[in-house]
């Protein structure tokens, strides 16, 4: 296999901060920790999906409201829309796990891309659900792309990650 560290890449994430399961408050987003890491060790560009109106900052409220989007497969309005991945031949895409799913803000940006002909490396953080049932809604958002090895870390861990990164990458 071709080192894709090598080609044009780019991150697209999703992230929060403010209370999060298993590691309380955070300033620092930790998917967004982990999609910094690519950047450096991929030379890669960042695109970072955020939601008009973003979710509470309690986790609990958060994700009654995360859980409503899913139900009701909502596409929450996003701040700035990645219009095309043309120039890009592999797409680092990372979110954390909500409700087993994905975040809808991601849905919202994915859903807007031609995959045809990308390589898609996803990723994700969790506290204990793994991937859940995102490989699926991945492929289904991602049609055309080739979906290469996940990887998946626990948000409390990310800060001690970037080896586990560099050996993915």
């Amino acid at each position: 296999m071709t080192d894709l560290k090598t080609k044009k890449s780019i991150v697209i994430y999703f992230s929060r901060a403010d209370e999060n399961y298993g590691v309380w408050y955070i300033e620092k987003w930790n998917t967004e920790v982990i999609a910094e890491y690519i950047q450096e060790l991929a030379w890669a560009d960042l695109f970072k999906v955020e939601r008009k109106t973003p979710y509470a900052k309690d986790y609990a409220t958060c994700i009654k409201e995360a859980q409503q989007e899913i139900d009701n497969d909502e596409r929450p309005e996003i701040v700035n829309t990645l219009e095309n991945i043309d120039d890009y031949e592999v797409i680092y895409v990372w979110w954390p796990i909500y409700r087993w799913q994905l975040p809808q803000p991601m849905v919202t940006q994915l859903e807007k891309l031609n995959w045809e002909w990308k390589i898609v490396r996803p990723f994700t953080t969790h506290e204990g659900s793994g991937l859940a049932w995102v490989p699926s809604q991945l492929k289904n958002l991602c049609k055309w792309a080739e979906v290469l090895e996940w990887l998946a870390i626990r948000g409390s861990s990310v800060y001690q990650a970037k080896d586990t990164v560099a050996n993915w990458l």
